[in-house]
């Protein structure tokens, strides 16, 4: 078992890496613990509530008990299937802002600025507009990803954008173009009613190549000889085999797994692995800090209309949308229902947005269970931004030993200010005349709820992961003391070896992570290939006018 490049994932980024190697004539080898992606639950959009609770599909993961939310633990998915985790996301494609990627640059990751990255956004997409026309200088149209936009049918959409307007905010056609501040359309990975997963996207057509193969097996470390990764040790079928690798080692396997493969491996913090027993092989105490996700809350309303999904919230309903979706590939089964979206700031000393807005016309958790009896709808919203860093540990080193995760989530003052001002200006947005034909009450927090402390309880209480934990592997310089891979995905320290997920995000995106998790193995290919980088793109975002006088 040997190929000139093995990868341990088959997720996001591990699926376009593999597709970018075979398709380049190399010999590929892909590890993946998971199984199929195949069955109603995964591919049908609209049952997206499902993969992420089921074991099959998930790691099931949780984080260590949190003392900024009052000691929970919260849950944190991630896929264990083909197509990892973009097969059990919610879909939705939201690139980042430009400013993102630029300070990407600006923290050590030279050659990851905005301007270098667009043309691997547009290699990735193929995009279709829905009826207006896409800009050429932002979009792609002919990349492997499909990207579309729902088709907003319920009224409660055009309430959603129409309050914004009139409590004062932007409308945006694409905030995946130059404007991202706005309310308008969101955009989801589905493609003729099918979830288009980087599995979909990817994985099949390389393995459809003869240079390109597929192990289902649990990784437990790379094997490092003499300084250089040679390869991956595995286990499957009860059996502990070593899968060799030609040329190079490319883990790929999650901002959770990869970290820990890692400390596995004798490459890490020198002092916690010679606590689990393990051979220090590379000290980079990088590896497992710098762990950042995005928090999130249900602002709730009930509905004084029977508009919302709700009436297809019970047996025969589900049953209704999931046969016209298995015979037709139509109908609500065939969207995410996420297709509205708001990316604003704070207040107006922020530079661009650091506060998003998912909107469902359905009052729901994302484990499926309804916050209240009758019909509703609610505006998922938290800040882009925390300060707050967690870290990966592992809790021993028996590769089969969940590792420990902790996010250190609301553990500074800016994290409360932001998640206050997220609620109140929701609550502003819900007020506004567009939204009073639909609006019954507040369901979550309650109106009850006004000072500080109390929306800090609420908080505390109730806010949820939104599934983006990043940043446990940064890209920096290999100078950096504090870096884990270079800016060619390089692990510093050892030879022969890639890490290439959002593990190595210096910082997180506006937004969900699917879009740039791809960008990592799209960009992280030609680096491997020994190739030049697309040529840089340089354009200028869209700001809002309010900050561009105050740079004056």
């Amino acid at each position: 078992m040997q190929a000139e490049f093995v990868i341990v994932g088959a997720g996001s980024a591990g699926c376009a890496i593999a597709y970018r190697l075979a398709e380049a004539g190399r010999n590929v080898l892909v590890i993946e613990h998971g199984g199929s992606d195949w069955g109603p639950f995964i591919q049908m959009p609209g049952a997206l509530s499902y993969p992420m609770n089921m074991g099959i599909y998930d790691w099931g993961f949780r984080t260590e008990p949190e003392p900024g939310l009052g000691g929970r633990q919260l849950a944190c998915p991630r896929g264990k299937v083909i197509g990892g985790s973009s097969s059990v996301n919610g879909m939705v494609y939201v690139r980042g802002h430009a400013y993102d990627f630029d300070h990407w640059a600006e923290a050590g990751a030279e050659g990851w600025s905005f301007a270098d990255v667009l043309p691997y956004f547009k290699r990735i997409e193929h995009w279709h507009p829905s009826g207006h026309g896409g800009d050429p200088v932002w979009r792609g149209t002919d990349g492997p990803l499909h990207v579309i936009r729902g088709p907003r049918n319920n009224p409660l959409h055009g309430a959603f954008v129409d309050a914004a307007m009139q409590a004062g905010y932007h409308e945006t056609a694409d905030y995946n173009g130059a404007k991202q501040e706005g309310f308008g359309p969101m955009e989801q990975t589905v493609w003729r009613g099918r979830r288009w997963s980087a599995a979909n996207a990817y994985l099949r057509p390389a393995l459809k190549r003869p240079n390109c193969d597929l192990v289902r097996a649990l990784a437990r470390r790379v094997v490092i000889e003499e300084g250089r990764a040679v390869g991956v040790e595995v286990e499957r079928g009860g059996r502990i085999e070593t899968i060799r690798a030609e040329r190079e080692v490319i883990l790929a396997a999650s901002s959770i797994n990869s970290p820990k493969l890692l400390m596995l491996s004798g490459i890490g913090p020198g002092a916690h692995l010679a606590q689990q027993g393990i051979e220090v092989i590379a000290d980079r105490p990088g590896v497992g800090q710098n762990l950042q996700d995005h928090l999130e809350v249900y602002l709730q309303m009930g509905a004084s209309q029977p508009i919302t999904l709700y009436k297809y919230w019970n047996l025969w309903g589900k049953a209704l949308v999931g046969a016209q979706w298995l015979f037709t590939r139509g109908g609500l089964g065939a969207s995410n229902q996420f297709e509205s979206a708001g990316f604003i700031r704070s207040r107006a000393g922020v530079s661009y947005p650091d506060i998003q807005y998912h909107f469902l016309p359905i009052a729901v958790r994302y484990d499926g269970r309804a916050a209240a009896e009758g019909h509703g709808f609610q505006a998922h919203v938290g800040p882009m931004r925390s300060p707050s860093r967690g870290e990966i540990t592992l809790r021993s080193s028996d590769p089969k030993d969940d590792p420990r995760i902790f996010f250190n989530y609301m553990s500074t003052e800016q994290d409360w200010e932001d998640f206050r001002a997220c609620i109140r200006l929701t609550r502003e947005i819900f007020a506004q005349d567009a939204f009073k034909p639909f609006v019954k009450g507040e369901i979550q927090p309650g109106a009850h709820l006004q000072t500080d402390g109390e929306i800090d309880s609420f908080i505390r209480d109730h806010a949820e992961s939104a599934y983006h934990p990043c940043g446990s592997c940064r890209m920096g310089q290999a100078d950096d003391a504090h870096a884990v891979v270079d800016p060619e995905t390089r692990v510093i320290g050892v030879d022969g070896l890639r890490l290439a997920d959002s593990s190595i995000f210096p910082r997180i995106t506006n937004g969900n992570l699917n879009a740039p998790t791809i960008l990592v193995g799209e960009k992280a290919a030609d680096h491997i290939l020994g190739r030049d980088p697309l040529p840089p793109e340089t354009v200028a975002p869209w700001i809002h006018p309010d900050w561009e006088r105050a740079q004056r």
